[in-house]
């Protein structure tokens, strides 16, 4: 099971605007990969160290400095110190349990939201924080690390020069890297589609002990995936109404259709969870009723079996006198009126429908 659970409690006591990694360790060490561009060209530096950064930061051209790893507090402070960077916000970069929001700061806007990924390892969601600052020419973004790379398509972009990636400037990079996460949430929700698809399946034909477990499971994951999802809607608002120089009106119009994507994540999760809830009731009338047909079985069985008891103990006990012993049909007559009765019986309840 990943972990979910970041304890702050190291900081406790601290004065704010400590530095201090609140999270996992997902990397040995902290990448810096610098991309430079214009319309005329792209400049490229990876791996980078913090004194590279400096040189672009008066530049007319747009630069975008991806960090990952955020265990490296001298680096992050030497870009803060850098930049301009307030020690909260960099705090908050630290502290990789932050609720997704966006705060808009003298010169700069910062926005902190969730990567999520799919491991198909342990069936279960993979988060991973991200913080994304941009300023007149620049957007810093900083990730916590992990396998593989979500933003490669995006550099190979801005490599290629299509689109209008470099024509455009860094709001329009911020939205494309926004816009590169929630589009991987949409992937996410397809591979949930399946398992609850296949579930139901399960359901409505052999339902076990295991299919209650996956349903919990995948409850537990929608919980999570809301958790992440349900204030990019806010995040995204705020950004599309923002009243800062740093965000054009050209780049308001993709950050509405933006927000159109959060709100089809947010009614997808919420119509699984509700799914999910049904299917748990499902499972739980069908455990019911498939205990009911049991203990109907064994009532018709103990029902039948009763009178036919009640004739074996009256011809068991032990008398001298009995008048039906010494015939010599008393035998067969016994069994005839044993299967007559039970023959009966099950007739009646056929008629009834109870069988």
């Amino acid at each position: 099971m990943a972990e979910r659970v970041k304890k702050r409690s190291a900081k406790a006591g601290l004065p704010p605007g400590t530095l201090m990694h609140v999270g996992t360790r997902r990397v040995g060490e902290t990448r810096v990969h610098i991309m430079d561009y214009d319309e005329g060209g792209v400049r490229e530096k990876a791996p980078a160290k913090l004194d590279d950064c400096a040189p672009f930061r008066d530049t007319e051209s747009v630069t975008w400095i991806d960090i990952e790893g955020l265990q490296d507090i001298p680096l992050l402070e030497g870009l803060g110190q850098c930049y301009g960077l307030h020690p909260l916000i960099l705090e908050d970069i630290l502290n990789t349990d932050q609720r997704p929001k966006t705060d808009d700061m003298e010169g700069y806007i910062y926005v902190v939201l969730k990567m999520l990924d799919f491991d198909p390892r342990t069936l279960e969601v993979v988060s991973e924080q991200v913080s994304l600052i941009f300023g007149r020419r620049y957007v810093i973004s900083l990730q916590e690390g992990r396998e593989g790379d979500l933003f490669e398509p995006l550099r190979e972009r801005i490599r290629s020069g299509k689109g209008r990636l470099r024509r455009l400037g860094p709001d329009y990079l911020a939205y494309s890297l926004l816009d590169t996460i929630i589009d991987h949430y949409f992937a996410i929700m397809e591979k949930f589609a399946e398992r609850i698809e296949a579930l139901e399946d399960e359901l409505v034909s052999d339902p076990g002990p295991e299919t209650l477990h996956q349903i919990h499971r995948l409850k537990r994951e929608m919980i999570f995936l809301r958790k992440a999802a349900w204030p990019l809607r806010e995040v995204i608002n705020t950004l599309e109404k923002s009243e800062s120089e740093l965000i054009r009106p050209a780049t308001k119009l993709f950050l509405r259709d933006l927000y159109d994507h959060a709100i089809h994540i947010v009614d997808s999760i919420e119509t699984h969870r509700e799914m999910l809830s049904g299917m748990l009731d499902i499972y739980l009338s069908s455990v019911s009723n498939r205990m009911n047909q049991v203990m109907k079985v064994l009532t018709i069985i103990a029902t039948i079996f009763m009178p036919l008891t009640f004739l074996a103990g009256v011809y068991g006990m032990n008398f001298r006198h009995m008048p039906e012993i010494p015939w010599r049909w008393s035998y067969p007559l016994f069994w005839l009126i044993i299967v007559a009765a039970a023959a009966a019986m099950v007739r009646y309840f056929k008629k009834k429908n109870w069988l």
